[in-house]
């Protein structure tokens, strides 16, 4: 794949997609991408960036670089902070939609089980949603109840 190369903002000459250079994932030119999903998912693990760099063994400065688009991680940097949030690296950089739901569960056992329904008949799936929605709908009045 060959990336474009385009007046960066600073003036100097910078690739238009993120591309890897010597290791590096070059993301000047997407700020709102990778930045934006590792600062939303630090906000949503109610992690500060000194707590976000202590999971990643990374310093708290590091992680505002990266939340700014300022810095790009390595591939090992990046690998790291994807651990830290339980999400995979492809989520972090790329957003991807599958990948969206395991970005937001905490409970991997639960995950597990939603990844194994997923490969049910139809019919098996549609009996394992009436139960949740009875079990939900169940909890809701408890708790108007109360």
């Amino acid at each position: 794949m060959q990336a474009s190369i385009c007046p960066h903002k600073s003036g100097n000459m910078a690739p238009s997609n993120p591309v890897w250079v010597a290791g590096v994932l070059d993301m000047a030119e997407t700020p709102d991408g990778f930045a934006q999903r590792l600062r939303e998912l630090r906000k949503q693990k109610n992690l500060s960036q000194t707590g976000l760099g202590q999971l990643a063994e990374l310093h708290y400065t590091h992680i505002g670089r990266f939340e700014r688009g300022a810095s790009r991680p390595s591939g090992d940097t990046l690998k790291r902070l994807a651990d830290a949030l339980a999400v995979t690296s492809d989520y972090l950089l790329d957003g991807a939609t599958q990948e969206a739901a395991k970005a937001r569960f905490e409970d991997r056992e639960l995950l597990r089980q939603f990844q194994e329904v997923e490969q049910l008949s139809d019919e098996d799936k549609n009996v394992v949603k009436k139960l949740l929605d009875a079990f939900l709908i169940k909890k809701q009045l408890q708790a108007l109840a109360r």
